[in-house]
């Protein structure tokens, strides 16, 4: 059993998602590694990594819009220490994932062909993210 790790900083331009998927791809490759599992951990509680869709950006837009309305600034949350958009953030976040965990296959992502991996920023402004790979197998 070979266990590899990595830590990747991700840039986030504000809300919205971030295809890490080939920066995820690239740790798995130099893990050797080419049957196990790969667990992706952000280190965060205002964004999210989620598996979705990589072929319609409409996808990612409604995803967006729905979180928005699901956890809204304008409801009348106590926490608000960095902002009107912090707690619903944390809210998002806590609806959404903070780990993925992805089956590797011939030494690849075993994502199927619509899939892509994503930091999904709940704030507003950029931020710069912390997300580690864990990679396990043989």
């Amino acid at each position: 059993m070979k266990i590899h790790q990595a830590e990747l900083v991700i840039s986030t331009p504000g809300r919205g998602a971030v295809d890490i998927t080939s920066r995820i791809a690239d740790v798995v490759a130099e893990s050797g590694i080419t049957t196990g599992l790969a667990t992706v951990f952000i280190r965060h509680t205002s964004a999210s990594l989620v598996i979705q869709e990589n072929a319609d950006p409409a996808v990612l837009r409604d995803l967006g819009r729905f979180f928005e309305e699901l956890a809204s600034e304008s409801y009348p949350w106590e926490h608000d220490a960095e902002g009107p958009d912090d707690m619903p953030a944390h809210a998002r976040c806590a609806v959404m994932r903070t780990s993925e965990q992805i089956p590797i296959v011939r030494a690849r992502l075993g994502l199927g062909t619509w899939q892509g991996i994503y930091v999904w920023e709940h704030r507003r402004r950029p931020h710069e993210r912390r997300v580690i790979v864990h990679v396990t197998g043989i």
